[in-house]
């Protein structure tokens, strides 16, 4: 095999390498069962198989280092994996979490060796669940402003004061936090701390939702002891690597599954709910071009992030990703918009009059009116366009508001 891995010749035979791979390890009862929840009760034992065989391979997070336990692929070389997974009807059992989408990837930035032999390898086999502590009642757009402290107790720290919109903080084992180390210094008296979330004197509330979900939670620390070992970069660094986190977080990777609304094609929700006329097309003329629109724009939006991301060459994610997370939230929002649109007066909340997947659309559309305040907001995004991007001149907002924090 030739020595360029990214070769058309290299390419070709790493896709037969997992095509084989994947008629020996992939359950066929779980073809075409998209998620978790699809696979039911009785595809648990599948499921587990496929988790076990897809992480055993490193291949659940194909780019990462493999000796904590990643595939240790280039990007291209994802790609054709997640290409041939998706051919054979599959998904990546291990999912998208914060541990896989954020930690991970800024630990291998900046944390210690023993940090990640600790961290890493649970989290490519999908042992651990990852949620983020940034937001506080009086630190969101100015995040840098946030009063949760942790004091200086000699092997350790001492960490008291409260988070909020802590997504999935009752399932969480771990927690990365945002805390203040030095209250007479602002931005430079910010750590960044790994806190066990079964840790005595952490205390989480979940808040419920319009959508009639509850994934935000206010989370408490009273005394809560860390160890110094726990401390990601240097003492007072940590709005350096909670900005590198937070670039994670926006960036857009084709590996992010599809949310349970994109398992049917718009389209076909809206041919059945509005008809089709003579010649086949959207029965409504109006409907018909701003959907046409939208699925040109989604188009775009794809190509666009399978390019960045092969520039990106393995590199990480740069200030593109502010134009990623605004396009994709808007994207979204519309997609929700056109669906509950095209649903008409068949709009409901609960109850068995309504479809499942009808009822699904209602509460992603809700939902979905978070997508462009959190992650840092879209007006802070824009606030980075300019800035890094353009080279306009720096705005009074930060690069990580809206959520996550404002600077000066």
């Amino acid at each position: 095999m030739p020595d360029d891995l990214s070769s058309p010749i290299s390419l070709e035979a790493f896709r037969g390498e997992v095509q084989a791979w994947l008629e020996v390890n992939f359950p066929k009862a779980l073809a075409g069962r998209r998620s978790q929840a699809e696979a039911g009760e009785e595809g648990r034992e599948d499921l587990a198989d496929w988790k076990r065989a897809l992480c055993g391979k490193g291949w659940g997070t194909p780019t990462w280092p493999s000796p904590y336990g990643g595939g240790g692929l280039t990007p291209v070389q994802a790609r054709v994996l997640r290409e041939e997974i998706r051919r054979v009807g599959g998904w990546n059992p291990i999912g998208w979490g914060m541990g896989v989408r954020m930690l991970g990837p800024t630990l291998l930035e900046y944390g210690t060796e023993a940090q990640k032999q600790q961290h890493i390898p649970p989290i490519c086999r999908g042992e651990t669940r990852w949620c983020q502590g940034y937001s506080e009642p009086g630190a969101g757009s100015d995040l840098a402003a946030l009063q949760t402290k942790a004091e200086d107790r000699g092997d350790h720290f001492l960490v008291n004061g409260q988070k909020l919109w802590t997504s999935g903080a009752q399932y969480a084992d771990w927690c990365f936090c945002l805390v203040r180390t030095d209250p007479t210094r602002k931005h430079d008296g910010i750590s960044f701390l790994l806190i066990d979330m079964r840790s005595p004197g952490v205390r989480v509330n979940p808040i419920q939702l319009i959508s009639g979900r509850s994934p935000f939670c206010e989370t408490f620390f009273t005394d809560v002891q860390v160890s110094k070992a726990n401390l990601v970069g240097p003492l007072n660094g940590g709005w350096t690597v909670g900005k590198r986190l937070l670039q994670y977080e926006r960036q857009r990777n084709e590996d992010a599954p599809a949310r349970a609304t994109e398992q049917r094609a718009i389209e076909e929700v809206a041919a059945e709910q509005l008809g089709r006329d003579a010649q086949g097309r959207l029965a409504d003329p109006d409907y018909r071009a701003r959907l046409t629109r939208h699925l040109m724009d989604r188009k775009a939006f794809n190509l666009t992030l399978q390019r960045s991301i092969v520039e990106a060459g393995g590199g990480g994610p740069t200030a593109a990703t502010s134009i990623l997370k605004n396009v994709s939230s808007l994207l979204v929002q519309e997609r929700s918009e056109l669906l509950v649109e095209a649903l008409g007066q068949a709009v409901g909340w609960e109850g068995e009059t309504f479809a499942p997947e009808e009822l699904a659309y209602v509460r992603e559309w809700l939902s979905g009116k978070a997508n462009t305040i959190f992650a840092g907001s879209y007006e802070i995004q824009n606030n980075i366009i300019s800035k890094r991007i353009l080279g306009l001149p720096d705005p009074v907002a930060s690069e990580t508001g809206g959520l996550s924090g404002q600077r000066p």
